[in-house]
């Protein structure tokens, strides 16, 4: 029976030869019948595919279904809660935003208010009208050593590399920041002529291939960085570490979006798979890294320096925390970014199962540096699928300072979730560097749509704040936000993760939750204290 279709093939052929001298008209018919049966012959002898050698032709639907499968899934399968990584429901409120749509929905939530991990926010009977409330919410950002502090919207735009986006897609972004003043973050792909063509506010992001300020051979470029650092669009540098999405791994160009353009921007070969090292040169330990810090404030001409974590040993956080304490320096903000945070290609492990969840890892940072008493000079930004207003306030409640969205803004674009951005193939020219496919997308429609997603995203977060009767995002701590934790308890973000008394790491009043992540931490190493006592006691047993 598996070759029943061969066997029908070959009596259609008969058939129509036979037919065919007589009827003309069926010659096409004849000529789709013979296709098919070359197609089910080969299918029949070749060794590859086990499913089409057993099945000739009729094998061949599965990779068609296949293929059909995650448009099916998004277009006629998937509920307003479902898909993923973000949801329809959150996908249409970008969308609505973005093109100035209704953005209210009828009958109450579609949400299981019921359900355990369901989160919200309590509303005070003393509620604020929104109109006394600040449109345009600002944070400075600028510790004790800086001298060109910025001052910064509550919602940015997040790492993306041009390389990853297209040229008109960095355009657009960076044209809608220009307009809504809010700053727009290179990535680690370098700064390039598109991010300065429109004038909006650029957060310089040096990553460890530290492109466009690299040395021939990979290293750290001290004049390249200062002649860039200095240009009047750059308002802050932010040195990554780790990004949440593959945290440890390293950045990676794949050969066919390194064109030649890429190449010349970055310092690198064309047409080359271009993977950044796991970690720095530049720096080793948590001392040198402060060091680091302080090289580029000074030939910035002291702008805000900043940082870029994952969150993965809670020990070499609290260890850069020795360190500032030590060196008696501190970056000017952190960047803590979710084990849930986007990219345009990993591996499955890395954003499945690496580095900690934003809400934890915010927490252990505001945590730290309250416990060392160095809060007050550092700014904290929060980055891993934020998109709506309720998700800003979460993450700013529990002691983030400001956001960044990354795929809100690509939504805002009109990126459709199609997950084709490591293929080069990305249907709305968003995520590819075919010129064909990122021509479709128009910078002078687009632009406007992230202004408005930004701008709409922003009011409806000082919208929320007035139900509080809180005027200022300052406002905002742990106490606001509540989380069903079981059916039977309902908890505060302060009860789940308790605040640090300020200072308190400093003195013998250390909570038994960090007492342990303090031992093993130590200022001159990343490592924890007892792997590299291990470490020495090898060394100094070779030697």
């Amino acid at each position: 029976m598996r070759f029943t279709i061969l066997t029908v093939l070959l009596l259609l052929v008969a058939f129509n030869v036979i037919i065919g001298v007589l009827w003309a008209p069926v010659w096409w018919f004849l000529l789709l019948s013979i296709t098919l049966l070359i197609f089910g012959l080969y299918d029949a002898f070749q060794n590859k595919h086990a499913i089409l050698k057993n099945f000739p032709l009729i094998g061949r639907v599965r990779w068609t279904v296949e293929g059909l499968r995650p448009y099916i899934q998004q277009y006629i399968i998937e509920t307003d809660t479902g898909g993923a990584p973000i949801s329809r429901m959150f996908r249409s409120i970008v969308y609505q935003r973005a093109k100035n749509s209704r953005e209210t929905v009828p009958f109450g939530t579609q949400l299981d208010t019921y359900k355990d991990g369901y989160e919200w926010i309590g509303h005070s009977l003393y509620a604020r009208e929104v109109d006394d409330m600040d449109e345009d919410p600002r944070i400075t950002v600028g510790g004790p050593h800086c001298k060109k502090p910025y001052r910064a919207s509550i919602l940015n735009i997040s790492a993306m590399s041009f390389g990853s986006l297209s040229k008109n897609a960095i355009l657009a972004l960076n044209k809608g920041a220009a307009k809504g003043g809010f700053y727009h973050n290179t990535g680690e792909g370098g700064l390039t002529p598109y991010h300065l063509e429109n004038g909006g506010d650029i957060v310089w992001q040096i990553g460890t291939g530290y492109f466009g300020c690299r040395t021939k051979d990979g290293g750290f470029d001290a004049d390249l960085f200062q002649d860039k650092a200095n240009l009047e669009s750059v308002k802050m540098i932010e040195i990554k570490l780790s990004q949440g999405a593959k945290p440890g791994h390293g950045g990676i160009l794949p050969a066919y979006k390194n064109t030649q353009e890429i190449a010349e921007i970055r310092g690198v070969e064309p047409g080359t798979q271009v993977d950044s090292p796991p970690r720095h040169k530049a720096f080793s330990t948590p001392l040198e890294m402060i060091d680091f810090i302080t090289q580029l404030r000074e030939l910035s001409n002291f702008k805000p320096i900043g940082i870029k974590l994952a969150l993965g040993r809670k020990s070499e956080f609290i260890a850069m925390c020795k360190a500032m304490v030590e060196k008696g320096v501190t970056p000017d903000f952190i960047t803590v970014d979710g084990g849930e945070g986007g990219t345009g290609a990993a591996p499955l492990e890395y954003s499945n199962s690496i580095g900690f969840p934003l809400r934890e890892a915010l927490a252990f940072v505001d945590d730290c540096l309250t416990g060392f008493g160095l809060r007050d000079k550092i700014k904290i930004i929060a980055s891993g699928k934020i998109i709506t207003a309720f998700q800003l306030a979460k993450n700013l409640s529990l002691g983030a300072d400001i956001c960044n969205s990354a795929r809100g803004m690509m939504l805002a674009l009109g990126c459709v979730q199609s997950l084709s951005c490591n293929t080069n193939r990305c249907p709305t020219g968003v995520a590819t560097q075919d010129p064909k496919l990122a021509k479709g997308l128009n910078v002078e429609d687009k632009y406007e749509r992230v202004y408005r997603f930004h701008k709409k995203t922003v009011l409806a977060l000082m919208d929320i704040l007035s139900s509080t009767g809180h005027i200022s995002t300052t406002e905002l701590n742990r106490t606001h936000i509540f989380r069903r934790v079981s059916q039977c308890h309902v908890a505060r973000y302060d009860e789940i993760f308790p605040l640090v008394k300020a200072g308190s790491f400093l003195t013998d009043e250390v909570p038994d939750r960090f007492k342990l992540h303090l031992q093993e931490a130590n200022a001159k190493s990343f490592m924890p204290c007892s792997l590299l006592a291990e470490i020495e006691k090898e060394t100094k047993a070779v030697s």
